[in-house]
């Protein structure tokens, strides 16, 4: 590992850094420090029953009436130790409410990526194997219907047909196997649409190139030319789309739980803003803005190691000519 690349991932690993500090300041000003103190007004809300005593003991408990800048320093400091403070509804430490319904999350936004990547990959090899009279055409077109449809929409219809039609699983076991499997079916079809799109216009343009050609005429056969030769150099714009997704991952899976029921983030998001539980949806907030910018600095680390022609920070300039990448390729498709 040269030492360019080690400053490369130094570098981002001090800006995301920043980045998660800045995110967790502005979610606390968001939640704290706003005129109207949303905390303060949820407490002193006449419907929630809460005494003039009991209300002083929870700003105590939760810090509330100290300046501003102890409680950020305070709040900061438990979230980085995983003391992400109590729950104002049920008196229960939030990490212990995250724990219990993270797992579920994690397991159902890991089964959809992996069903977007699947699904990806099938459709982009189609559209450029499969003959054009038997359904390329098609193919190519999957990428807008599935933007069009929402997942909600997916999940009622897999529901539907799977569920009550087929029985192929139990509604009321959402955490079933099979459940599980058309949930992410539900959550990765949109999500594996803009995946597929950048990765069938990268790879017919890396298709219509020399080493390509040279490759074909040498009797490659489909498979090896789509994974050896195409499939790599298609794939950093892939890597930044997935990267953005996480988001879009998060998100829908909390819509997709409710869908389907299941137990997760999205439930306890769901509780959360029902009754004002600000404590919890900070630290959901939080987390979700450190695994986003988790996940792009990997990717960000990512790209050198996917292709070395990447710039990296402190290294010198050099841009590639095009008969530098042409005769690379050849050579590689040569020797294949």
């Amino acid at each position: 590992m040269s030492k360019a690349y080690l400053n490369y991932g130094a570098t981002r690993l001090v800006q995301a850094i920043v980045v998660i500090l800045l995110a967790y300041v502005f979610t606390f000003v968001v939640v704290s420090i706003l005129p109207g103190d949303p905390i303060t007004n949820v407490l002193n809300n006449p419907q929630n029953g809460f005494t003039q005593e009991e209300i002083k003991e929870i700003i105590a408990a939760q810090g509330l009436d100290k300046p501003i800048p102890v409680q950020l320093w305070t709040s900061f400091s438990g979230f980085v130790t995983g003391d992400l403070g109590l729950s104002m509804r049920t008196n229960r430490p939030v990490t212990t409410l995250i724990a219990e319904v993270l797992p579920s999350t994690l397991v159902l936004a890991s089964a959809g990526l992996i069903v977007a990547l699947l699904l990806a990959a099938v459709i982009a090899y189609g559209t450029q194997f499969v003959p054009k009279r038997f359904g390329q055409g098609l193919l190519r077109g999957f990428p807008s219907l599935f933007l069009s449809v929402p997942n909600f929409v997916i999940g009622l219809v897999l529901i539907h047909l799977f569920g009550f039609q087929l029985g192929v699983f139990r509604v009321i076991e959402p955490n079933s196997v099979w459940a599980t499997l058309f949930a992410a079916i539900a959550l990765g079809i949109p999500i594996s649409a803009q995946i597929v799109e950048v990765l069938i216009a990268n790879l017919d343009h890396e298709s219509g190139q020399e080493y390509a050609a040279v490759a074909r005429g040498r009797g490659l056969g489909q498979m090896r030319l789509f994974a050896k030769h195409l499939l790599k150099p298609s794939s950093l714009p892939v890597v930044t789309v997935i990267a953005l997704t996480i988001g879009e991952l998060l998100g829908g899976s909390l819509i997709t739980e409710t869908v389907f029921g299941r137990t997760g983030l999205g439930s306890l998001v769901q509780r959360s803003v029902s009754t004002q539980d600000l404590p919890v949806l900070q630290a959901v907030v939080s987390l979700a803005a450190v695994v986003f910018v988790i996940v792009n600095l990997i990717a960000d680390l990512a790209y050198p190691l996917l292709d070395p022609r990447v710039k990296l920070l402190g290294a010198p300039e050099r841009r590639p000519t095009t008969a530098d990448e042409g005769s690379v390729s050849i050579s590689k498709a040569v020797t294949s």
